[in-house]
């Protein structure tokens, strides 16, 4: 990824339309009190019932329901022409907000901690505008408010559903606030943009026993720290090293005193690619290694490996108009980062392998205001400035395609 500061660029308002403009405090409004009242994945009851009556007070066609807590929103241009989707998410994630801001969070240990506030107010203030200015597009514009994109998975749901369907969704467009680039910048690239996520839960199963007598142990400790080593060998040397992967063992918990070699031990990771032709393969690889490590110690396993994401790849048609968009939007020469990519993975992969679409990063962090915090940290926020030109972005991309 091009390293860019997190000091703002100059924004220029200007490129904003007035009628944008003139509601932002709106889209603000609704972003913070969504802050206040965070909800986890397939709970989204509060901010659907508020996405709802917002649709029903601007008079959109709706459905809710959907996977549980999701909402579809149709909105129909004054001529016949394609069928064009905008994509949000709309959870929180089970943290403790350390912010002290008026609009913290009224949720005890739930927090919007990723912007996903963000991205259901900037899909409320496009679906609010389209709907005002419906003689600016052809054809149709499905919005879709989706519960559970933090590792639960809400989006296959609701393509189950019919979200895509009736009619058949042509393109799909989704951004996402990113404090990894600074206000007035906008990441957007054709293909691989994040990476594909599975996870492994390995337990190893060895013979415990006292610490000063190990000839009569199989020490778990000594074998999964043999097998944290070996995982490592697989990006090293069987990865290509054109492509980009990991492999991270997150959790390692093993004993229960400093004397006693522990009967086993039990590990957690995940694994990222972009690459979609390694599907498969990082299980199938390490199995051997685990199986290798395990046998050569007298060593039993159990491994739980699961997909839960794949790749996010953009579609290089929908990519390219997304740019030329976002060239209009932002005004400086790092405006347009083409390279920006991360290893951090996102469910709008799913409806990106069933229809051509592309998902980009909008720069929300403000270093000089203090709203530079990582995503998932309990004192993220972001420069609420970017809500507009959000709300920008997506207009003007269903207004370029749906001509």
């Amino acid at each position: 990824m091009v390293s860019t500061p997190l000091t703002p660029l100059p924004v220029d308002t200007s490129r904003i339309r007035l009628a944008i403009q003139a509601f932002q405090p709106q889209i603000v409004a609704w972003r913070r009190r969504l802050h206040q009242k965070p909800e986890l994945g397939f709970r989204e009851f509060l901010t659907s019932e508020f996405v709802a009556q917002k649709l029903q007070e601007w008079g959109i066609e709706h459905q809710t329901g959907i996977a549980k807590t999701g909402i579809l929103a149709t909105i129909y241009g004054d001529r016949p022409g394609p069928v064009f989707a905008l994509r949000c998410d709309m959870d929180a994630l089970p943290i403790q907000e350390e912010n002290e801001v008026p609009y913290k969070s009224q949720h005890d240990g739930v927090m919007h901690a990723c912007g996903h506030d963000g991205h259901t107010a900037i899909a409320l203030g496009t679906a609010y505008y389209l709907s005002r200015h419906t003689h600016n597009f052809a054809g149709t514009v499905k919005i879709i408010f989706q519960p559970a994109e933090e590792g639960l998975g809400g989006a296959e749901p609701m393509i189950a559903a019919g979200v895509l369907k009736n009619p058949d969704v042509e393109a799909i467009v989704g951004l996402h606030l990113w404090n990894v680039l600074p206000l007035g910048t906008i990441g957007v690239r054709t293909g691989p943009l994040m990476a594909a996520v599975e996870c492994f839960d390995l337990v190893i199963h060895g013979w415990g026993g006292h610490g000063a007598i190990p000839q009569q142990t199989i020490d778990s400790v000594v074998v999964g720290a043999q097998v944290v080593n070996a995982l490592q060998t697989i990006v090293a040397r069987n990865v290509n090293p054109i492509d980009s992967a990991v492999v991270t063992v997150g959790e390692f918990h093993a004993g229960t005193a400093h004397n006693i070699i522990a009967d086993s031990a039990r590990m957690t990771g995940t694994v990222r690619y972009f690459n979609p032709t390694y599907k498969g393969y990082f299980e199938q690889r390490m199995e051997q290694i685990i199986k290798g490590v395990c046998d050569s110690h007298g060593a039993r396993y159990e491994l739980n490996y699961w997909e839960l994401y794949p790749p996010v790849i953009n579609d290089s048609t929908i990519a390219k108009l997304v740019r030329s968009i976002a060239e209009d939007v932002v005004e400086s020469p790092l405006g347009v980062v083409p390279e920006c990519q991360t290893m951090g993975g996102e469910d709008m992969s799913f409806f990106l392998q069933k229809v051509p679409g592309c998902y980009f990063f909008l720069g929300s962090a403000n270093a000089e205001k203090g709203l530079a915090y990582p995503h998932h940290h309990p004192r993220f926020d972001f420069d609420e400035t970017a809500l507009g030109m959000g709300v920008e972005m997506f207009v003007r991309c269903v207004e370029k395609f749906c001509r």
